[in-house]
């Protein structure tokens, strides 16, 4: 993919091969060639649904305006932009160059007139940014959902290697690799469905959303109704009450999920960052890679580390885009409408952090020496089961007898079987905490 060096954001640079789904969904070009389909076939959805009001359309005629419309290519976007230079209004210009092709056919011309007819600028933002966030969110949700594909294969393949948890930093009950994994994933999968059931919307109901030109212009039709069919065409929900603008309340939601799944992912790029650290993980090798300008020996976790500052970038971008897209000035204000065009930043920084933490977590492998060694220098942990069993055998100071042992002090084996054997419980019970070991020490790790 060739790319100008010149161009300021990143995405359009040197990370512009990685996003090139996102990129087409949301460029210029695909935001102009939207509003012109919408404008081409709200002319044939007005003459062909209501010809005897309108004009009634031989096929010659639709076949052109067909054709005309499917040959959509940049050298379209470079006129539309010509013309925008003079009009100083985008959807104007579309309409401009929409009437100047008409104007040059006998048949067409006597059409020009139902360009754009009765709609507002907003009614063609409205439906064409609804159409490109879903195709948007369609492109992320793949995207992610291979993402998290990965991370159910890695909590298969690592559910049965039994290693030290930590919290607040201290050890704790082992748990699964494989099962911690599981944790991120399934809050990923509970995600997706979200996304999933996001209903994007769209208005077209004129200047403040009362269908005045339409009902001026003819109040035999049900323009409501006539209008939320248009739009169920492209696939997309009608908001029915609204002032000029859609609210873009299902906007902010779609961002809002965003984050969350960001949110998720950054966790995860922590986690592991400090799995790495603590040797829990290894990073697999590539000769070829430097980890440092100046230290030969260094492997980075870089690919977690790019995740997590890109994940960062969308977030920013979608607190602003939450908190500023849902309001407006009474009826209408244009301040969302320079932020519209920036919506496919945040998927953009977000599936770059998506692809960068996809690399990452095929390079770590588990290092089994390490984990097996903590384990083994941490026997403390089993006094939790201790007293637990302790309790349940109806020994009332059971966690104080432990806290006193094991508090701030280590634990081998020798000590803690010592002390095993000298408690005063069931021959069942101690023979179920002399054969426990930290590694077996998962509770039901596995099954979960």
């Amino acid at each position: 993919m060739k790319y100008d060096h010149n161009n300021i954001s990143p995405l359009d640079s040197r990370y512009a091969n990685k996003i090139p789904d996102i990129r087409n969904a949301f460029s210029e070009h695909a935001l102009i060639k939207t509003r012109f389909i919408i404008e081409i076939n709200w002319i044939l959805y007005l003459c062909n649904k209501y010809p005897k009001y309108f004009i009634k359309l031989n096929k010659v005629s639709i076949n052109k305006i067909i054709k005309f419309r499917d040959n959509f290519d940049d050298k379209s976007v470079l006129k539309i932009k010509k013309i925008e230079k003079t009009t100083n209004h985008d959807i104007k210009a579309i309409e401009y160059y929409i009437k100047d092709f008409f104007k040059d056919d006998k048949s067409l011309s006597k059409l020009t007139h139902l360009i754009h007819f009765g709609l507002t600028s907003e009614d063609i933002n409205s439906l064409s940014y609804a159409l490109m966030i879903k195709n948007g969110l369609n492109i992320y949700f793949d995207k992610v959902k291979g993402f998290n594909k990965i991370l159910n294969t890695l909590t298969r393949k690592w559910n049965n290697i039994p290693f030290l948890s930590r919290t607040h930093g201290q050890a704790a009950s082992p748990s699964t690799v494989g099962k911690e994994i599981k944790v991120f994933s399934s809050r990923i999968e509970r995600e997706l469905k979200i996304i999933r059931n996001i209903t994007p919307l769209a208005k077209f109901s004129g200047a403040t959303g009362n269908y005045h030109t339409f009902y001026i212009a003819n109040d035999k039709i049900n323009w409501p109704s006539f209008n939320k069919n248009f739009i169920n065409s492209f696939g997309i929900k009608q908001n029915s009450i609204t002032t000029q603008i859609e609210p873009h309340d299902w906007i902010a939601e779609s961002m809002q999920s965003v984050t969350r799944i960001n949110n998720i992912c950054i966790d995860l790029c922590i986690d592991i960052w400090m799995y790495i650290s603590n040797d829990i993980f290894s990073l697999k090798l590539n000769k070829n890679e430097v980890g440092s300008s100046t230290m030969p020996h260094k492997v980075n976790p870089i690919d977690f580390e790019n995740a997590e500052g890109n994940f960062g970038i969308s977030n920013s971008l979608n607190d602003f885009f939450v908190n500023k897209l849902t309001k407006s000035r009474l009826q209408r204000d244009l301040s969302d409408s320079t932020v519209l065009r920036n919506i496919g930043l945040s998927f953009g920084y977000s599936l770059l952090a998506t692809s960068a933490v996809s690399k990452g977590i095929n390079k770590i492998t588990p290092n089994r020496k390490n984990i097996n060694e903590e384990l083994n220098q941490n026997w403390e942990v089993l006094t939790e089961a201790i007293q637990t069993v302790m309790r349940y055998e109806g020994i009332e100071d059971a966690y104080e007898q432990l806290k006193d042992l094991s508090r701030g002090n280590k634990l081998n084996e020798s000590l803690y079987k010592d002390f095993v054997s000298n408690l005063k419980i069931s021959n069942k019970a101690k023979e179920k905490l002399i054969n426990l070991t930290p590694s077996k020490y998962i509770g039901l790790a596995k099954k979960l």
